[in-house]
């Protein structure tokens, strides 16, 4: 099954900045394989189920590995059956109507 995710990894206890760990977790999405888009509070990411759900425990492992005691992580999660669609269409959707 596809699925488009918005991930938002915050790791608690370790300080005000956290773009050292948003840079590696980006780096994990990447090494996955998997479409993504970096946003100000949040990553989008498209792929596989499984694989995308790896890469956000992957990411999980790694940035408790970096040293962050605790982890709390938002994701939103969208599934379709009637079509596939990728994160630009849903974009560019919504751009046609402006």
């Amino acid at each position: 099954m596809k699925v488009i995710v918005d991930l938002c990894v915050v790791p608690i206890g370790v300080g005000t900045s956290v773009s050292s760990y948003v840079a590696a977790c980006s780096d994990v999405i990447e090494k996955a394989g998997l479409s993504s888009k970096l946003h100000a509070y949040g990553t989008n990411i498209e792929g596989d189920w499984d694989d995308v759900m790896a890469a956000v425990k992957r990411c999980h492992e790694v940035v408790h590995d970096m040293g962050a005691p605790r982890i709390s992580t938002t994701l939103r999660v969208g599934t379709r059956t009637d079509r596939t669609q990728t994160m630009e269409d849903k974009v560019r959707s919504v751009e046609a109507k402006r």
